[in-house]
């Protein structure tokens, strides 16, 4: 990977308090006009990490360097680069959607259309409605917009789908497609798998402030990770065999138990058991909940 451009670099990352490590020595690339997802439960210390990218929050060690430059150190130039969709703004909105994207619009060089972003976020019939009367999902919807309106080139989207309706969620994904066609990097922070999945190029996997794992979305736990496994039940009692040859399994089965090993089956471990092996299983609480197709 290395003839990739890095648009972020970490190296040993680390931020404390007291004698509490929320980061602990972590370190990653990301490259230009890739989508990154950062996973990892609750308090593992991924919004910690965005953070000090976007030049929020100082470390206490390690190297960072996001667009080329120092983010504790940045420029408001170098902050324009950037499109930050936050987990809340606590905006109420005494104005209308419209009025606030061509606010925002105004302070960028080369801003998109907006009517293109509120078509893009699923608010046409809203445009002209107070913010602060807006349901929560449809004022998410805002703060998305509010993140893309400056065409940025680097993008943070911390839960960036949260309150959206299934239909919506799956518009907002093309928006996303949309801007990783444009060469935009984007860097996603998502409870959500199948969005991870559908969306990202390479993740991240933190847990307890270390990256446990990295590597494209369907490499992470590497090969043994996918090795499918067999289930039955025999003598009254739950078995299981994680093998390579599932079809040659089941045939030794059959022949030793008859033609129908009780409560049989076989499957190969999906995204969510790779993550939940590599965090942990009593973290899968955290997992959004699966959007029906």
């Amino acid at each position: 990977m290395s003839a990739h451009e890095n648009v972020v670099e970490v190296r040993d990352l680390r931020k404390t308090y007291g004698d509490v490590a929320a980061v602990d020595g972590i370190s990653f690339e990301i490259h230009r006009g890739e989508t990154f997802a950062l996973l990892g439960p609750n308090g593992a210390g991924k919004s910690t990490t965005i953070e000090i990218l976007e030049g929020y929050r100082e470390r206490t060690s390690g190297e960072v360097r996001v667009l080329g430059t120092d983010p504790w150190r940045a420029s408001l130039d170098w902050k324009a680069r950037l499109g930050i969709v936050l987990q809340s703004s606590g905006e109420t909105g005494a104005v209308t959607v419209r009025e606030q994207l061509s606010h925002f619009a105004a302070l960028y060089p080369n801003p998109r259309d907006v009517d293109e972003v509120i078509a893009a976020v699923g608010l046409e019939h809203k445009a002209n409605s107070l913010i602060r009367k807006l349901s929560g999902g449809q004022r998410r919807r805002v703060d998305v917009a509010v993140g893309i309106i400056g065409r940025p080139e680097l993008l943070f989207l911390d839960e960036p789908t949260t309150g959206f309706d299934p239909e919506a969620r799956r518009s907002f994904w093309q928006l996303v497609r949309t801007l990783q066609s444009e060469g935009t990097t984007i860097v996603l922070t998502t409870h959500y798998l199948d969005e991870a999945a559908q969306l990202g190029d390479r993740a991240g996997v933190i847990a307890g402030g270390r990256m446990v794992d990295i590597a494209p979305i369907d490499s992470l736990g590497g090969a043994d990770a996918r090795i499918p496994i067999v289930r039955w039940v025999e003598g009254g009692e739950a078995r299981e065999e994680r093998t390579a040859t599932p079809g040659a399994f089941v045939a030794s089965l059959i022949a030793r138990l008859g033609p129908e090993p009780e409560n049989l089956e076989v499957f190969r471990p999906s995204l969510e058991d790779v993550y939940l092996d590599l965090v942990g299983h009593e973290h899968a609480a955290d997992l959004g909940q699966e959007v029906a197709s």
